[in-house]
């Protein structure tokens, strides 16, 4: 009487165990790589974030007679020829979780968390001039 053998020989295991390996090896990377690309898309997510912030806050002034200050959830943003001023704008956001701010250079910068360069990943928002709009600049040329 013969009993039929079930399961797999040494031999196809170690075929798909090598299969897989390789596999493994190629795919890997793809999705190493997605960091950097979350990364980018955090700091251009942000970028429009405070474009909407200061468009409202404009719109806000605009309303009001083109105060001084506006005043928005509770906070009071100095305004500066109708926009908000770099030094407030974080104001206008709700969050901004996961960026470093920094207020004391030429520009208001948002820089992520973990990010190797700071100077090549960052949002970057400078207050309008005369009869202008503000700068707003996403920076996402090594954002790894």
């Amino acid at each position: 009487m013969d009993k039929a053998v079930k399961g797999f020989t040494l031999i196809e295991l170690v075929v798909v165990i090598t299969i897989l390996g390789i596999l493994a090896a190629f795919a890997f990377p793809r999705f190493a790589a997605l960091e950097t690309e979350a990364r980018e898309a955090t700091v251009d997510g942000l970028a429009g974030s405070i474009r909407a912030a200061s468009a409202l806050a404009h719109s806000l002034s605009l309303v009001q007679g083109s105060p001084a200050t506006v005043t928005m959830e509770g906070n009071t943003i100095t305004m500066t020829n109708g926009y908000p001023d770099q030094d407030d704008v974080h104001e206008t956001l709700t969050e901004y979780t996961g960026f470093t701010l920094d207020t004391s250079g030429a520009a208001t910068t948002f820089t992520p968390t973990g990010a190797t360069t700071a100077a090549n990943c960052q949002v970057q928002y400078t207050s309008a001039g005369a009869g202008g709009t503000p700068t707003i600049t996403a920076v996402t040329t090594d954002c790894s």
